[in-house]
Order: structure tokens, then C-alpha cells, then sequence
């Protein structure tokens, strides 16, 4: 997972894990049922709307709010490819590399506008903005966090490091 390439769809500052997937759909941790309502506080129809490979884009502190895993999960389950934003909230960071979902911090993330194609090269640390053909590049990822993104998630990290103990 060296690129990731998809549409994006933007969405502003402060989104709180209660706009990402609302308290009442927490009666499930069964990821296809809460990709149905992701999003749903934010925008009604992002569920029915978001494609696998889909990017999204907002503003300061994506992810505030509650610690719940089930955000970046339901994000994940979406088909949401990654998130780029200026700054996430830090449980919210964890929690996305610990379920395997690839977020990148970006001062002028919202440069980047709703429908324009962008391409994530993890190698090279940048975002290539293919409409505009601008390129930026993001806060590097920490070496362990990429780790984690490369073998899905921390669940399936630590069976590895099991297996070749």
C-alpha cells in the first residue's frame, strides 16, 4: 500500500466521533453495519454516496470527542481509503492506525476541494492533487505507525510478530 488514489469528499473542522458514527448505531461493532451510517450527522447521504478508495478531507481536530474505535472502523468498512487533515484529535490518530485506516496530517489540507482526485504516495511523503496538478507534502509517518498500516492494523501487527516470534 505504497499509493492511494481516490475521490475526495470534504467535510469541515471539529468532526467528533459522534458526527463520524452516532452513539445510537453503537449497539453493533459489526463494521458493514456501521458503514451504512457513517457520517450520517454530517452529511445524510455520505454512505450511500462514499465509493471504495474515496478520500476525505477536513479541517483541524478530525476525530475529536469520544475514544471510540468504531469511528475509524465504520470510516475503514465505508471503503474510506484515507483522511487528510490539518490535525486529529490524538486518541482518534491512534485508534485509526490501530484499526489499519491511513491518515495524514496536512497544514493546507483544505486546498484540497470535494470531488478533485488526489494521489497518497506513503514513499515519497507527498499528495499529488491530480486536477490542480499540485503536489503537497504531509507530516512524515513515524516508521512503527507504518508498520501498522502495512499489515492492516494492530490486530493483525501482533499475530505477525506471534508468528515469527
Amino acid at each position: 500500500m505504497n499509493k492511494i488514489t481516490g475521490k475526495v469528499w470534504t467535510f469541515g473542522s471539529n468532526i467528533d466521533t459522534d458526527l463520524i458514527i452516532a452513539a445510537r448505531y453503537l449497539n453493533s461493532s459489526d463494521p458493514h453495519h456501521l458503514a451504512k451510517y457513517v457520517m450520517e450527522d454530517a452529511d445524510p447521504d455520505f454512505a450511500s454516496k462514499v465509493q471504495p478508495g474515496d478520500i476525505i478531507v477536513a479541517g483541524e481536530n478530525f476525530g475529536c470527542g469520544s475514544s471510540r474505535e468504531h469511528a475509524p472502523i465504520a470510516l475503514k468498512a465505508a471503503g474510506v481509503a484515507a483522511i487528510i487533515a490539518p490535525t486529529f484529535a490524538r486518541i482518534f490518530y491512534r485508534n485509526a492506525f490501530n484499526m489499519g485506516l491511513p491518515i495524514f496530517e496536512l497544514e493546507n489540507a483544505q486546498d484540497i476541494k470535494e470531488g478533485e482526485l488526489v494521489s497518497i504516495d506513503l514513499e515519497a511523503g507527498s499528495i499529488n492533487n491530480i486536477d490542480k496538478k499540485t503536489t503537497y507534502k504531509f507530516t512524515p509517518i513515524p516508521p512503527f505507525m507504518q508498520e501498522l498500516l502495512a499489515d492492516g492494523g494492530l490486530m493483525n501487527f501482533a499475530k505477525k510478530e506471534a508468528e515469527n516470534g
